[in-house]
């Protein structure tokens, strides 16, 4: 196929550039339908007279259907989209990202969706179903899967297609709770993965950033070490990834501490823990569940982000692990790239 497509793009580039222009206007059409033309061309940063053109074509071909509502896209067009997907990634090369990326952070694996989320919020929902299929694909009966909170861990889960497939599955917070969205929390993502797979589930309602001495008492309840054992020894941990300074302003942490941080070379953040550019801790917060060591020991462990922005705390965070799964977009994965070449 390499092969193929290297003459295409010699003889025919416009042939392999509108391809790609056409699957990205089906996919964005199949992740917001229904969808008008005008938010179209405007989520896509094209013209409508370029919009209207292509919708005339994929209309014709019955891969869209348009209504009063806006545009849907039709079982066909699923079909093309899902078929088209591993051409489309051998087009745009994320496959030489992958194998890149994952040598030189010392994973797992790497799995690189399509485009950009800071353009194109769809892209989230993308990578959210990669994240969705390949947990999927490695959930065995009796699984313990843990989860933290997030927007990015929210789109995994709700790719997740309904299943009764799996047997005596449990389904736990990776995290405490945090002053913010409930519908991004742990206990929340928790409930509702449980109940697409058919598991079963528990609760910690707990904070998340608690003191020292306030962890302390709580490790020393016997209901709330029971889940933390459980959690500690998950099979599976899917988890999102911050920027240091975001995470550190979400968390509450004083403005001076955030300069602190800062002035330390915190650039990324995951579990509670900030990570300079080399990938050490320079800063533990306590948290109730997960922190490096334990996370290091899960079987598998998913990390999922998005944006060029995110791009030197996935490396800070992620580099050595060889336990992982980085679940990244085309955006994240081009700005690594340049980052570990620029090191080299």
């Amino acid at each position: 196929m390499e092969n193929i497509l290297k003459l295409e793009q010699k003889i025919v580039p416009e042939l392999i550039e509108l391809l790609g222009k056409r699957y990205d206007i089906l996919r964005m059409i199949c992740y917001n339908q229904p969808i008008g033309r005008r938010i179209l061309a405007e989520h896509m940063c094209i013209s409508e007279r370029i919009v209207r053109n292509e919708i005339n074509f994929l209309k014709s071909q019955n891969l869209i259907e348009v209504n009063a509502l806006g545009m849907f896209i039709t079982d066909e067009g699923e079909i093309i989209i899902n078929e088209l997907k591993k051409f489309i990634h051998e087009i745009k090369g994320l496959t030489k990202f992958e194998e890149f990326i994952q040598k030189h952070l010392k994973l797992q694996q790497v799995i690189v969706v399509p485009g950009d989320v800071e353009m194109d919020k769809s892209v989230l929902k993308e990578l959210g179903k990669a994240a969705a299929n390949y947990a999927m694909d490695i959930i065995k009966d009796n699984s313990v899967i843990a989860l933290t909170g997030g927007s990015t861990v929210k789109e995994v889960v709700d790719s997740f297609h309904k299943s009764k497939k799996y047997s005596n599955i449990l389904v736990l917070p990776a995290r405490g709770g945090m002053a913010r969205n409930v519908d991004i929390q742990a206990n929340t993502l928790v409930a509702r993965l449980a109940d697409k797979i058919g598991g079963n589930y528990e609760l910690l309602h707990v904070p998340d950033n608690l003191s020292n001495a306030a962890l302390a008492t709580l490790l020393n309840e016997k209901n709330i070490k029971t889940i933390i054992d459980k959690i500690q020894n998950a099979e599976i941990l899917i988890y999102g990834i911050g920027i240091a300074s975001d995470m550190a302003l979400k968390r509450g942490v004083p403005e001076k501490e955030i300069k602190q941080l800062e002035d330390l070379g915190a650039v990324g953040e995951a579990f509670g823990q900030y990570y300079n550019e080399a990938g050490k801790i320079i800063r533990y917060t306590p948290t109730i569940v997960v922190n490096n060591e334990q996370a290091k020991n899960n079987t598998i462990l998913i990390a999922v982000a998005a944006g060029k922005n995110k791009a030197r705390a996935i490396i800070a965070t992620e580099i050595n692990r060889s336990s992982t799964v980085l679940v990244i977009d085309q955006a994240a994965a081009t700005e690594i790239i340049n980052i570990l070449e620029k090191r080299e």
